[in-house]
């Protein structure tokens, strides 16, 4: 993958180990969305779902806040659109916040600084949120008078109906510790420890099958969301004999049988120079 320049609204960095850096790149206003920038991570996010040499990926901002939510200037302007318009530029969000929930790659949101509106939406639609005990939060659209509607699906999967009305309501801020009360967040840690942490997590991430943990993003909304009955019961049968068949669980099963780790967790340049060998013989 390629290093986003430095021009872009959202930059892209790959580590040796498969991890790609998505950062929001506009710390002049917070991080804040504008079209253009709804427009790269959209494309990004895009990108890194066909490749498959990407193992995961952490959703940062440049500066001193995580994301501020939408554009106040664009929304300014939004406001003599025409409802064509209006609903164009919308649709446009609402599949960007879709393609970073549904990625078929697991997330990690390193949350710091503000985090307002549309912000919390990227927290939440990521898999795994990890803030510094500095990060606030709000909810804040209905204090200009809108609803933070695109954002819904996955703030209320987050914190629940129930914290959402509250905060969906009264717009008011809330700090780290109750981000991670009402489970918006996972870990908190102090500011220097955020890097070593969500190190920590991709190498969890590292260790799992990259095909056991797309199948797992897939199933987790569809039981959620089920009744419990016989529908999901034969789905959910199907899903681990299907999956039991795979090359790469048979790889797992294996390797725990055998005491050693799955092949999967190989460094690349390791798994490189077995290739080579392979072509060799």
């Amino acid at each position: 993958m390629n290093i986003s320049t430095a021009s872009a609204r959202v930059l892209t960095q790959m580590d040796t180990y498969g991890n790609v850096t998505v950062t929001f790149n506009r710390p002049e206003v917070h991080n804040a969305f504008d079209p253009q920038m709804v427009r790269e991570l959209t494309d990004v996010l895009q990108e890194i779902s066909k490749d498959d040499a990407v193992r995961a990926v952490v959703i940062s901002g440049a500066g001193k806040s995580f994301c501020a939510g939408a554009d106040i200037g664009h929304m300014r302007k939004s406001a003599k659109f025409t409802k064509a318009e209006n609903q164009r530029n919308a649709g446009e969000s609402a599949r960007m916040f879709h393609a970073l929930y549904s990625l078929n790659k697991p997330t990690v949101a390193a949350v710091h600084g503000a985090v307002r509106g549309g912000g919390c939406g990227i927290v939440a639609a990521c898999d795994i949120a990890i803030a510094t005990r500095t990060a606030t939060f709000r909810l804040s659209e209905v204090k200009i008078g809108i609803i933070p509607s695109m954002i819904s699906p996955y703030v209320i999967a987050a914190m629940g109906e129930r914290h959402a009305r509250r905060y969906m309501l009264s717009g008011e801020e809330f700090d780290c510790a109750e981000a991670w009360r009402i489970g918006l967040v996972h870990d908190l840690v102090e500011e220097q420890e955020l890097a070593t942490r969500v190190g920590e997590m991709l190498g969890q991430l590292y260790s799992s099958g990259p095909k056991a943990m797309h199948a797992v993003k897939q199933m987790i909304p569809r039981s959620a969301h089920s009744p419990i009955g016989p529908d999901i019961v034969k789905q959910t049968a199907e899903g681990i004999a299907e999956i039991r068949a795979t090359a790469e669980a048979q790889e797992g099963l294996t390797a725990f049988l055998e005491k050693r780790k799955p092949s999967w967790t190989e460094p690349p340049k390791a798994k490189r120079t077995a290739a080579k060998a392979k072509k060799k013989r």
